[in-house]
């Protein structure tokens, strides 16, 4: 098959015309220098002609009449007109300040902006030459480009998410705030169809009760289906998994669910392997079953780890490891990594480093931090800035600062989380790499490792600022990885609450158009004031501007 589609393009690469060399755009026709260059005089054009219908039509607009007429009005006017004209002038320039203010936090842009671009710039054919020929060189590092940022944004499920009932709920009733959003829910919704259900769920009546439960939005309903699925199979693995979840109020309840559900769980899974060469069916039965239950154990581990049980948590994530080492895409040694720092066992947090921190693996925030505290922790305690500025830094402390400066420049927002310069909330059940939904989570079940470390948070406040120097241009190019994704803020905040004020890197500057009317409110309502308090420099000031010899005229 590899063959075929290797001749098919070939033979179509020979019948199409040959491609210009890079750098070199392809000879334009008569035609298209001729529009070029009409486009381009144009505006002259027009410009010229309108300066000479307004010459021509001088005589019967009776131009020079208005004129006067115009200034003996505007000679007659007092200074409350001015005092009205520019203080309505400085509320509306101030009432559009305030609104381009707020949509440039909330969305990150400019509204007039955006506008101009998407309405203003087609009318003005400002489009026309930046639309690239499908085979040209830019179209294609446009498409690479894209492709790119669309798999830099990619969400992932959060490996240390927190249970609902147990966790996000209490919060809500003590704050009354909502610490998930509906596309964060939406998407373990997805998750949870993915995991816990399969094609041959109409067999088995109590899984197709679950079915439906696993796409209700809500709570109570998707509750009531998980305790209709046990009524009509007491072994049904996924109700008790829903109902550790979102009913069990506390660690200990959700325990017990989770081991009701491992007991009737690995019953199934047992009784899928006996039947799974039997028909395609049964072993896409065997992959949900096996998905049920590695998202069981996971989740004891999980239970043992909140309750002070690290040993047991960290056997359970081994076990897993070994016996299902294809999932590899749960991250399930992220947790472990976690569970290890608890137990200070540095030793076994570098055996797994040097298994996961591989070049052709892909990277996380876990992983990076991860491998800079273990590097801080060999010369933490023993640094000091004015000591090090003195005599320089030695080889372990270059190689700490470097391994922040790579921890930083993966994801640049986790330093203010460790350092306590943001305030830290409820993590999401999914995060985006590189973004700030991933140093929200890291940060939450890692900050007690940094400061059990002494010095560690020391060393990394003085140094992590070093890494932007390294990467001026962070969207253009990075020095250890790929630049920085653009698309991280607009998913950020899908998937944070909006109470959350969501960190933005790199940093924008404030548009122009902000800048323009906060400029102009600020002048006309000074206008306004010295114009009600002395209104009668203001006049002799208005007049003599008036009076000024206009320019030209036409006669």
């Amino acid at each position: 098959m590899a063959d075929g589609d290797g001749l098919g393009e070939a033979t179509a690469a020979a019948a199409s015309p040959p491609a210009p060399a890079p750098g070199l755009s392809p000879p334009l026709g008569w035609r298209e220098r001729l529009r070029a260059g009409l486009a381009g005089t144009g505006a002259s054009l027009w410009f010229v002609a309108g300066l000479g219908l307004l010459y021509a039509l001088r005589v019967p607009l009776r131009l020079c009449e208005n004129l006067a007429a115009v200034t003996v009005f505007l000679n007659s006017l007092t200074p409350k007109f001015y005092v009205a004209l520019t203080g309505t002038s400085s509320l509306i320039s101030g009432l559009i300040f305030i609104f381009e203010w707020w949509y440039f936090h909330k969305h990150g842009t400019s509204f007039i902006e955006q506008v101009s671009v998407s309405h203003l710039r087609p009318l003005m054919g400002g489009t026309e030459g930046s639309i690239s020929e499908p085979g040209s060189p830019s179209s294609s590092r446009e498409s690479e480009t894209s492709r790119q940022n669309l798999s830099e944004c990619k969400v992932w499920r959060n490996p240390l998410n927190l249970f609902r009932g147990a966790e996000y709920r209490r919060y809500t009733w003590v704050t009354g705030k909502e610490p998930l959003t509906y596309y964060d829910m939406n998407l373990s919704a997805q998750d949870h169809q993915t995991f816990f259900t399969c094609d041959t769920d109409f067999l088995r009546p109590s899984d197709t009760v679950m079915q439906k439960a696993w796409r209700e939005r809500n709570p109570p309903a998707r509750i009531k289906a998980a305790y209709q699925a046990l009524e009509l199979n007491n072994d049904c693995a996924t109700a008790y998994v829903l109902l550790a979840e979102e009913e069990a109020t506390t660690i200990v309840d959700a325990e017990r669910l989770f081991k009701q559900a491992l007991k009737a769980g690995e019953t199934i899974y047992r009784r899928s392997q006996q039947c799974q060469h039997q028909s395609p069916q049964h072993e896409a039965q065997l992959r949900r079953d096996t998905n049920v239950l590695v998202y069981i154990k996971r989740r004891l581990a999980m239970c043992a780890r909140k309750l002070g049980r690290i040993r047991e948590a960290v056997k359970i994530m081994r076990d897993l490891m070994k016996e299902f080492p294809p999932l590899t895409m749960l991250n399930i040694h992220e947790n472990l990594l976690e569970s290890l720092l608890e137990l200070q066992a540095y030793a076994d947090v570098q055996a797994v480093l040097a298994k996961y921190d591989d070049i052709s693996l892909p990277k996380s925030a876990a992983i990076c931090y991860t491998a800079a505290l273990l590097k801080t922790r060999t010369v933490s305690d023993k640094f000091s800035p004015e000591t090090a500025s003195r005599r320089g830094l030695s080889t372990a402390e270059i190689n700490a600062v470097e391994a922040i400066h790579r921890a930083v420049e993966f994801n640049p927002h986790v330093p203010k989380y460790l350092l306590e310069m943001k305030s830290l909330i409820l993590p999401p059940e999914h995060i985006l790499k590189r973004g700030d939904s991933e140093a929200i989570a890291y940060a939450f079940f890692h900050l007690q490792h940094w400061k059990r470390i002494e010095g560690a948070l020391n060393l990394l406040q003085c140094t992590w600022e070093g890494t932007f120097r390294m990467i001026p241009y962070p969207l253009e190019k990075g020095h250890l990885f790929y630049p920085y994704p653009s698309c991280t803020e607009t998913a950020d905040r899908e998937l944070l609450p909006p109470f959350h004020h969501v960190s933005v890197y790199p940093k924008k500057e404030l548009p122009f158009f902000i800048h323009f009317t906060a400029g102009l409110c600020s002048s006309t309502a000074m206008i306004a004031l010295l114009t009600h308090q002395f209104p009668e420099i203001m006049g002799v000031f208005a007049k003599a501007i008036k009076k000024r010899p206009p320019v030209s005229s036409f006669s």
